[in-house]
């Protein structure tokens, strides 16, 4: 029972038991997130989840035109899944495609980063603290759908939740992991899209963002989609990389 998650009210647990807990909830994530899409019924249990994804994809087109130096416009999600980010650019070719690619990495970053964070309990807790102040305001800001604000109200309540309703720090470490293997998971679950010429969403039919990619640069859309699930990849790698060792040494110290 030493390894078991201690409840609101008790001590903070030592660094070796959330160590554990936190190795445990990865594995745990991945297996139960991974199940979702393939049992039977699976689907409508993964559906806030496929939609938290739809959400960051779009809202990695909308802060990569920010970076830019672009305007993002606002932010749809709809209720099949799909999203839309409207943006507004000066026409260049190469900030065209970095906002293009910015919605097909942006969930792997956001995994990526989530696993650096996770990897300390009270670090994790001030980020949920913060991450939430700052999806309320881009909500406000850009989000112009029902779905939209019901996914990021969802998240910014489960978060402040954890982070501050419960005393334990490595509650809201757990929590960052978990959010991060869903991102990850998404990488892999929607890679098809990385592939596809064309896009079906709530809006309507258009370029995917790979095609987005190739119209504004040179060479096929297929390639593009390549180089963005690579350096997906790559940023995954990394962020999982960090985690695990982080992991392994709060166990052996």
């Amino acid at each position: 029972m030493g390894d078991a998650l201690p409840g609101r009210g008790r001590v903070q647990a030592p660094a070796s038991v959330q160590a554990t807990q936190a190795r445990r909830v990865l594995l745990i994530s991945v297996g139960v997130t991974a199940a979702l899409y393939v049992i039977p019924g699976g689907s409508l249990i993964a559906y806030p989840l496929i939609l938290l994804s739809t959400f960051v994809h779009e809202m990695g087109h909308g802060l990569a035109a920010v970076v830019s130096g672009g305007d993002f416009v606002d932010l749809e999600v709809f209720s099949d899944g799909s999203g839309v980010a409207r943006t507004a650019t000066d026409g260049g070719r190469f900030q065209r495609a970095w906002i293009s690619a910015g919605g097909l990495v942006g969930p792997a970053v956001a995994a990526a980063v989530g696993f650096v964070v996770g990897r300390r309990a009270r670090l994790s807790r001030i980020v949920l603290v913060i991450g939430s102040a700052g999806v309320l305001l881009a909500s406000l800001l850009w989000v112009r759908s029902l779905i939209g604000w019901l996914v990021a109200l969802g998240l910014v309540l489960v978060s402040l939740a954890v982070a501050l309703g419960i005393r334990q720090d490595h509650w809201s470490q757990l929590l960052v992991v978990f959010l991060s293997v869903q991102m990850a998971l998404s990488v892999f679950s929607r890679s098809e899209y990385l592939f596809a010429e064309g896009a079906v969403t709530g809006a309507g039919v258009g370029l995917s963002d790979s095609s987005a990619i190739a119209e504004a640069l040179i060479g096929p859309y297929w390639f593009w989609g390549a180089v963005c699930g690579l350096v997906s990849l790559a940023a995954l790698a990394l962020g999982g990389w960090i985690y695990l060792r982080g992991m392994i040494g709060d166990r052996t110290a």
